[in-house]
């Protein structure tokens, strides 16, 4: 597994940065039960390592079934438009953050796994509308920290 920095970009072999904390290092082909998830994905998202949640994210999305694969995708999306944020691009943060909440927002009237879909959604849009109005920059780091769950760490309003 190549190391990368926190918003997912490798780095060199020999470089002494930062590196992601122990609890992110993802085994690709490891699928935790949805609970588990969400729960490491917020643990990431609350150290600031949307990257890292993504990819949490993105192999639930790969081994989940039926109508519920579009929620996982959705989540995975709103951790990619973080990681946008992250890098500095807004119009990819922006499409990113609005893409992640239309493909979660019909999970709203039954939320699988205490997914907090209104509250991340009403995030996400707020992120996106702000993002292409005053850029990343005029985002805090709490801001790019949102609650996956109802009960759960981040920030989303609820």
């Amino acid at each position: 597994m190549h190391l990368k920095d926190a918003a997912g970009r490798p780095l060199p072999r020999d470089a002494d940065l930062p590196r992601p904390p122990e609890d992110s290092a993802l085994d690709p082909d490891a699928v935790l039960p949805p609970r588990e998830a969400l729960d490491k994905a917020q643990r990431l998202l609350d150290a600031d390592l949307p990257f890292t949640a993504h990819e949490v994210l993105e192999s639930a999305w790969k081994a989940a079934e039926g109508d519920e694969r579009a929620l996982w995708q959705g989540l995975a999306q709103l951790a990619v438009g973080l990681t946008h944020v992250q890098r500095g691009n807004a119009s990819g943060a922006a499409a990113l953050l609005e893409r992640g909440a239309e493909r979660i927002a019909p999970f709203a009237a039954q939320p699988p796994h205490g997914v907090a879909v209104d509250e991340l959604v009403a995030h996400a849009t707020e992120l996106a509308a702000r993002v292409r109005t005053g850029g990343v920059n005029s985002l805090s780091h709490t801001d790019r920290r949102p609650r996956l769950r109802h009960g759960s760490g981040g920030n989303a309003a609820g």
